[in-house]
């Protein structure tokens, strides 16, 4: 299993999964419409996975045990290539592992699995990060799908966008997190309506606006006249929203499980807010799922 790509298919849905960075990086529909971003020049990825940060870290410094490691936004993990572990009709699984490059960065050994499956018309992305080492492995963890924006056969331009809303599963009153130079720098509100939060690309020029703790497990993404994409995930504490606001055609809806170090913080990374520690020999399970509709 060397090829740098795999196709999998089943129940007129087609998904294509890359071995770098592990991402889906095409969804068809029986039709043949793309639903997910292609990585044009306003932004070149598809589907990133976020391991061992998501966001940033002051300095992209990752400090543990009196020294400091160089830790960029987001980890390194998107950008590494991955292992296939198996490829079959209608699922694939990819393996990330430490090595000495990791270690250079990150100095804590992990397994990170990610399972993709078509089933009822629905792709399901399932990471799995194990500790298969003698200390605590600390960590955040993110998924960061780009999904066409405006939805296929929803038109074109801005417009169009703005018919597009997100209706979440349950109501959403917290705050939302905005950043500064990529650090959590304040609190902010969305314009919801209820469940419902209309999109334009105006949300976004704040850079990305954070749901720490959501209360919601899913979400539609629909446009007017009824084409839409739901979304359900398990296993993930908070919910990033992002897009360019310079008119790029793609929405984020990214699960998340941490975020960025809040302005001011530049602490041991055990220690660092949101972060989840996995004890030697334990492992947690992250799932996210989409389904077009119409």
């Amino acid at each position: 299993m060397t090829t740098d790509r795999h196709r999998i298919q089943r129940d007129g849905l087609s998904a294509t999964i890359q071995a770098r960075g592990g991402e889906v990086v095409s969804l068809r529909d029986a039709q043949g419409r793309e639903w997910l971003w292609q990585a044009g020049p306003e932004w070149r990825r598809h589907t990133p996975w976020l391991f061992p940060i998501v966001g940033r870290l002051a300095g992209d410094r990752l400090r543990h045990q009196g020294r400091d490691y160089r830790m960029t936004q987001h980890g390194f993990a998107r950008d590494r290539r991955f292992t296939w572990v198996s490829q079959e009709p209608d699922r694939c699984r990819l393996r990330l592992s430490d090595d000495a490059e990791s270690r250079a960065l990150y100095p804590f050994a992990f397994t990170l699995d990610l399972d993709f499956a078509l089933a009822g018309g629905r792709l399901v992305a399932r990471a799995t990060v194990s500790n298969p080492g003698r200390a605590v492995l600390p960590f955040a963890f993110g998924a960061h799908p780009a999904f066409a924006w405006p939805l296929p056969g929803a038109g074109a331009g801005d417009a169009a966008k703005e018919t597009h809303r997100l209706v979440f599963a349950q109501p959403e009153p917290g705050p939302v997190l905005r950043l500064e130079g990529g650090l959590v720098a304040f609190e902010d509100s969305l314009p919801l309506r209820g469940r419902e939060l209309p999109l334009s690309p105006a949300l976004f020029a704040r850079d990305a606006a954070i749901l720490p703790g959501v209360a919601s497990r899913a979400l539609r993404y629909v446009a007017e006249g009824g084409v839409a994409l739901d979304m359900a995930w398990e296993g993930y504490r908070d919910l990033g929203l992002w897009s360019k606001p310079e008119g790029a055609d793609f929405l984020c809806i990214e699960p998340w499980c941490g975020f960025s170090s809040p302005v001011g913080w530049d602490g041991e990374f055990l220690e660092k807010p949101g972060i989840t520690l996995l004890k030697p020999g334990e492992k947690r399970d992250f799932t996210w799922s989409v389904m077009p509709q119409g």
